[in-house]
């Protein structure tokens, strides 16, 4: 879920370039997206679209998106998912995407997967205006996760009893449903797009979906969440153990509804 911090995540780079700790379990516990989603992405160009993943990570979407017809090219900050995306595969290359030399290269399509917000928006708006060909788009998403509200209210208080000072408690308290957390990344995004005077035809997508999360999976997921890839070891298995325990209490799984937000612009 994202917290009041969230705004000016694209400043904290320790946070931003942390999520390689574990590259295998990031790769295995993250969400996916929806089919329908990735589909409508592949189809903005003809035959086999050339796309640039910003922030590829471990190649999540890339995958999905690979598996559509498309070809993938993915630019990210951590060497280490860098890596885990070239076994698979996936030509990538190391930079943040504010710094990344395209060296004359435009794309069909630019999609950013779960990782805008770590973008400066106005420099990344402006790089992104700089590599969509004319009539080409960006797709900017993120997967908006929300527990039922038994297991929001067990997650709340653990946040209050081991970190009563994180974000995390608040928005596990809070009446802002991530979704509406989340669409702010959105209004972000598309404010600095709109700055450029490169992109028009804004359009916002969304997709709703659940999945039952099962006590193995969220333990696996949850240290792979930006506020913990850099707790001290400590603090998160404390806060691992204590989650496990809740959701022992909730009978050993919990419904995990989501809400996939996109906001999609065409290249002027």
């Amino acid at each position: 879920m994202p917290t009041s911090a969230s705004s000016d995540a694209f400043r904290h780079r320790r946070v931003a370039e942390s999520f390689g700790v574990d590259a295998a379990r990031y790769d295995r516990a993250r969400p996916r997206y929806p089919d329908e989603l990735i589909g409508r992405i592949a189809r903005f160009a003809p035959g086999h679209p050339a796309v640039l993943d910003v922030g590829i990570g471990t190649g999540i979407v890339a995958r999905q998106l690979r598996v559509a017809g498309c070809h993938v090219l993915g630019v990210e900050p951590d060497p280490r998912m860098a890596a885990f995306a070239r076994a698979d595969g996936f030509d990538v290359e190391v930079a943040t995407f504010e710094e990344w030399e395209p060296a004359g290269r435009s794309f069909d399509v630019v999609v950013a997967g779960q990782t805008w917000h770590w973008v400066d928006p106005v420099a990344g708006a402006a790089k992104a205006a700089s590599v969509v060909r004319p009539g080409g788009r960006l797709a900017l998403f993120w997967n908006a996760g929300q527990p039922s509200p038994p297991a929001a209210r067990a997650f709340g208080d653990v946040f209050e009893r081991l970190m009563p000072d994180s974000p995390m408690t608040q928005a596990y308290r809070g009446s802002v449903s991530a979704a509406q957390g989340y669409a702010a990344f959105l209004d972000r995004a598309e404010e600095g797009l709109r700055a450029t005077g490169a992109f028009a035809g804004f359009d916002r997508w969304a997709f709703e979906w659940e999945q039952v999360c099962t006590r193995a999976e969220w333990l696996d997921q949850l240290p792979t969440q930006g506020l913990f890839t850099t707790l001290p070891a400590e603090e998160l298995s404390a806060l691992v153990a204590a989650m496990g325990v809740a959701v022992d209490g909730l009978g050993g799984s919990f419904p995990m509804r989501f809400t996939t937000l996109a906001t999609v612009a065409t290249r002027q």
